[in-house]
């Protein structure tokens, strides 16, 4: 008689995904056009001013712009002035993460629901949805489709809601720290990958350096081990 078999490693009941810096390299895009607008008003806009902006809600990124730069108008004109140069970039090109195409296909093969959870508005994520297969995503959450943005943890509340699973059995994978305390305020474990901004460790929150060779039944193990870091 054969010996019974251990169970296999858990896999989690949804894995919710930030898109830009996490899916796709968006975020010079978003810096090159930021910078674009601001030079067109007559100011300068430095890196180091673009990092501030990282994983905002998109009207906070455009106030924050309008403090600092002789740009004018509504902050939802400077969003849709910004976000109209980044869908030009990503219809020209989608710059994948490291990993991340990967471990989407993975975890389309093994049935597990995933859900894109951004704060770029619904035009940019339609742009990335187009750009894999159909039913990658079960859920699209987008920045204007939420009451509050991340840092708050509605975006994935949202998510989780709409898949019909406990926050606490999903994983969440971000790359910023805006982006990380959203799903941590959610109750979501989540993996943090840095990118442009370190993030912070803290708890129910654990830190790696790439997505690339990360598989789906490590996610589980790896989330609910924080707070820590995975070189």
């Amino acid at each position: 008689m054969q010996p019974p078999q251990r169970p296999g490693p858990l896999l989690p009941a949804a894995v919710l995904w930030d898109m830009d810096g996490t899916i796709v390299d968006t975020e010079p895009y978003w810096m090159a056009a930021e910078r674009a607008v601001v030079e067109q008003a007559g100011g300068t806009w430095s890196h180091a001013q673009g990092l501030q902006l990282v994983g905002n809600p998109l009207l906070r990124s455009a106030e924050i712009l309008l403090e600092q730069t002789p740009l004018t108008g509504t902050p939802e004109e400077v969003v849709d002035r910004i976000q109209g140069e980044v869908e030009l970039r990503m219809r020209e090109e989608l710059p994948w993460r490291p990993g991340a195409q990967a471990l989407l296909t993975e975890l389309a093969g093994l049935g597990v629901p995933c859900a894109l959870v951004t704060m770029s508005y619904a035009v940019l994520a339609r742009v990335l949805v187009a750009g894999l297969p159909p039913g990658t995503f079960a859920t699209v959450v987008t920045g204007d489709e939420v009451t509050h943005g991340k840092p708050h943890p509605e975006p994935y509340l949202t998510a989780a809601a709409r898949l019909g699973v406990d926050p606490a059995h999903c994983v969440a994978l971000e790359d910023s720290p805006t982006g990380a305390g959203s799903a941590v305020a959610a109750g979501v474990p989540t993996i943090g990958v840095p990118h442009l901004v370190p993030i912070a460790p803290r708890e129910g929150l654990v830190l790696v350096d790439t997505l690339a060779g990360l598989g789906a039944h490590d996610l589980v193990p790896l989330a609910t081990g924080a707070p820590g870091t995975r070189a």
